[in-house]
């Protein structure tokens, strides 16, 4: 038994000593691998950096040029790999990963069903020319300018300064309204008067008002002007008008600005706009009567 021992012993010795002999031999190669790798790493930021600047000199858009830079940074990244593997004498180690690669795709591509949706979006984003750095958009019930586009998600920096991660596929599967693709955007303001109103004075006074008080609205032709509705206690209107906007901000200032100004025109001119107003009706004698019951029920037993 002691002797099995020592013969073990002896083995393991001889392994350790044959392991330690090995790293030593590979001990260079592993020492210029990692200084190849990390020469890569370097070099791969700065051909991203010099793809962009080249990308810069083209008419194509910025989330683009961000993306094929990406990718020819990754494309180096992935030559340094399999040259640092050729150092290291991992070439047949290589071929079997890659002879497995196709089964292990096909597992990941199952698993990561939802980030691969959401980069081949991020690919077609980049490339939709209206869907760009800087516009002001509307989409999945959020609205905010376009900060940036990765291949995972699209950012929005809304109006309140808060920033919004949507999925890249959540946008390409979902309407887009953007309001920078025009310099124009139209304001839409609803109000009502008060039934006793000169519906004709009130037309002409709201119009008169709209081109005054914005330069974008040259003439009283460009002001749309429409009574919709006979209301509770109220005649409503509806007036249009186009103004100068690449963004819903912009349309929210104008909308402001001109409830201020029709509600100033309206107190000088006694012009009334309505709120609603509940009336009560009740029977007469309701509510005397039960209070007369109650002193007549009480008088017998005060006495």
């Amino acid at each position: 038994m002691k002797d099995k021992l020592l013969e073990a012993w002896s083995k393991m010795l001889s392994k350790l000593d044959h392991w330690l002999d090995s790293i030593i031999i590979a001990l260079p190669n592993f020492i210029i691998a990692i200084i190849v790798f990390t020469f890569v790493l370097i070099l791969s930021k700065q051909i991203n950096k010099l793809v962009l600047k080249l990308l810069d000199r083209s008419s194509m858009q910025r989330s683009m040029k961000n993306l094929i830079s990406k990718l020819v940074s990754a494309v180096v990244v992935i030559i340094g790999l399999f040259i640092v593997l050729g150092i290291l004498n991992l070439d047949k180690a290589l071929n079997t990963v890659l002879a497995g690669a196709g089964v292990l795709g096909l597992a990941v591509g199952l698993a990561l069903q939802g980030a691969l949706a959401n980069f081949y979006s991020g690919v077609v984003l980049s490339y939709i020319h209206f869907f760009k750095y800087g516009d002001w958009i509307e989409s999945n019930g959020y609205e905010g300018e376009i900060t940036n586009i990765d291949l995972r998600s699209v950012t929005l920096k809304q109006s309140d300064n808060n920033l919004v991660y949507i999925p890249n596929k959540m946008v390409v599967d979902s309407p887009i309204k953007n309001y920078s693709t025009t310099a124009q955007s139209r304001v839409i303001l609803k109000c009502g008067v008060h039934y006793d109103s000169d519906l004709k004075f009130v037309r002409d006074l709201v119009v008169k008002t709209i081109v005054e008080r914005f330069d974008a609205v040259t003439s009283k032709q460009e002001v749309i002007f429409m009574y919709n509705e006979f209301a509770d206690s109220s005649i409503n209107f509806e007036t249009r008008f186009w103004i100068k906007s690449t963004s819903a901000l912009q349309v929210a200032k104008a909308k402001s600005e001109a409830i201020i100004a029709i509600k100033e025109v309206f107190d000088a001119n006694d012009i009334n706009i309505p709120f609603p107003i509940r009336t009560l009706d009740f029977p007469e004698g309701f509510l005397g009567g039960n209070a007369q019951s109650e002193v007549s029920a009480q008088g017998p037993s005060n006495e």
